[in-house]
C-alpha cells in the first residue's frame, strides 16, 4: 500500500467516526486555547484526520490523491529515489504541524476558535509538486479549463491571504496559506540537499 493511499485511509477512517461520535472531534480538534493551558501538543497533528463534513473531507481527499499519488509515484521519486518516500511522509506530517502553527500563536487566547481538516497538509503537498512541475496543467473544478499549476498556486495563495486578513469563521484560511508556502520551501530545500538540484533556476526557466 502506497503512503498516499495509507494516509487517506486513516483520515477517512477517523474523520467517518468523528461525524457519529462529536465527542472524538472534541478530543483531537485543533484548540489553541487547551493546547497553550493544558499542554495537549498532539492536538497539533490529529486534527489533520477531523473533517466538518463529507464534502470537506472528499474535496481534501480527492486533492491529495490527485497531487500526492503524482508526488510520491513520480515526481519526488525522480528527485530523490530510495529517500523519496520518507521525505514525501515528513512533508505530510510536518505540514499539518507547521501550517497551524501560525493560527496558535494567534488564538491561543481565543476560548473559541477551533479548526480541523488536512487541508494545511494537503496545500503543502499540492505546492510541493507545482514545485518541482511548475506548467503541469491543473484543472479546477469550477474552471473549464487547464491552466498551469504556476498560475493556479499564484491565486491559490493570493486568495488564502486576502481571506485570512477577513478573520472570519474557523476555516483555516492561515493554514492554506502556510501550509502552501511550507511545500515550496521544505521542496526547495531538501533538492538542494539530497539532489543538488536548484528548483528556482528550473521554476524561473520554466515559467519564462
Amino acid at each position: 500500500m502506497g503512503i498516499t493511499t495509507l494516509i487517506i485511509f486513516i483520515t477517512t477512517a477517523v474523520s467517518l467516526l468523528a461525524f457519529s461520535r462529536p465527542k472524538t472531534t472534541d478530543d483531537l480538534v485543533f484548540w489553541p486555547y487547551t493546547i497553550k493551558r493544558e499542554g495537549q501538543l498532539y492536538r497539533f497533528i490529529t486534527h489533520g484526520v477531523l473533517h466538518a463534513d463529507s464534502l470537506h473531507l472528499i474535496f481534501n481527499m480527492v486533492s491529495f490523491y490527485s497531487f500526492g499519488s503524482a508526488l510520491e509515484e513520480y515526481l519526488y521519486l525522480s528527485l530523490f529515489g530510495e529517500a523519496s518516500r520518507a521525505l514525501f511522509s515528513m512533508l505530510y506530517a510536518t505540514g499539518i504541524i507547521v501550517a497551524v502553527i501560525p493560527d496558535y500563536l494567534k488564538y491561543r487566547d481565543t476560548i473559541n476558535y477551533r479548526s480541523l481538516g488536512a487541508s494545511g497538509a494537503v496545500s503543502a503537498v499540492v505546492f510541493a509538486a507545482i514545485t518541482i512541475e511548475p506548467n503541469m496543467p491543473i484543472l479546477f473544478f469550477f474552471i473549464p479549463f487547464k491552466i498551469p499549476g504556476w498560475i493556479f498556486g499564484l491565486c491559490f495563495l493570493v486568495l488564502s491571504a486576502s481571506l485570512a486578513r477577513k478573520d472570519g469563521g474557523n476555516i483555516g484560511h492561515n493554514a492554506h496559506f502556510w501550509g502552501s508556502v511550507y511545500g515550496i520551501l521544505f521542496t526547495y530545500l531538501m533538492a538542494r540537499i539530497f539532489a543538488g538540484v536548484d528548483l528556482l533556476e528550473n521554476f524561473i526557466r520554466s515559467v519564462l
